[in-house]
């Protein structure tokens, strides 16, 4: 806040408005925001484990399509919820999720391996006569809510700060990370994460793709391993 309230007040100096930006003297004053990383297992056995209770849940279809969706794909969860049939294209394997859908405002292609193409012909037959991939139960119209994924795993027995939704992100991220078998940037681009240096963003965009789906293959067969330990 203090550094919108500043950016206000450097355009009114550019107009002639006023003469100082107040916001300055408080720039070491205030307190920086403490951030709290949304909750995540990362142990490799206690993933299978997540795994295997996913597949046995006993709610709505959609929902464990959803979490099984989320935990090969890693994308956030409201890009998930949100997803449109027309976004995938089953015969090339790609989902493209459009730039308004996403936190940073770009096209994101995700490779889809063949355990997601099986959950997606899976859901074609659930959902498929509609425009959402995840219509809420009560309108098809509207998505499925945003509580919905986190509620499943709270029924699982898994609690809040066990685990989350958006935690699917980091159980993907801290795994192919560790296995040292992926490069940095590929993993970073999967996650639909933007390089902060221009050049480099603009040289980085298209680079890694072959990589990413092979990253995106590894993964999917990773998790069926785990669920087998």
């Amino acid at each position: 806040m203090r550094s919108a309230a500043g950016a206000v007040f450097r355009y009114a100096i550019a107009l002639g408005k006023v003469d100082n930006d107040p916001t300055f003297g408080l720039k070491d004053a205030l307190i920086q925001h403490k951030v709290t990383h949304r909750a995540a297992i990362t142990d490799p056995i206690e993933v299978g484990a997540l795994m295997r209770a996913i597949d046995d849940f006993s709610g709505q279809r959609a929902t464990r399509f959803a979490l099984q969706l989320l935990s090969i794909t890693a994308v956030r969860p409201g890009e998930l919820r949100l997803a449109s049939w027309d976004e995938f294209d089953e015969a090339g394997a790609t989902w493209t999720i459009p730039s308004e859908r996403t936190k940073m405002r770009r096209e994101h292609v995700v490779p889809l391996p063949h355990q997601a193409l099986g959950i997606l012909a899976q859901l074609r037959e659930l959902t498929g006569w509609g425009k959402l991939v995840f219509p809420s139960i009560r309108s098809a119209q509207r998505s499925m809510s945003d509580n919905t994924l986190n509620a499943a795993l709270r029924r699982m027995g898994y609690g809040k700060e066990e685990m989350t939704a958006h935690g699917f992100r980091a159980v993907f991220s801290t795994l192919a990370n560790e296995s040292g078998l992926w490069h940095p940037d590929a993993i970073e681009r999967a996650l639909a994460h933007v390089e902060k240096n221009e050049i480099r963003r603009a040289y980085a965009r298209g680079q890694h793709w072959e990589e990413r789906v092979k990253l995106a293959e590894w993964w999917a067969d990773k998790l069926d391993d785990l669920r087998q330990d």
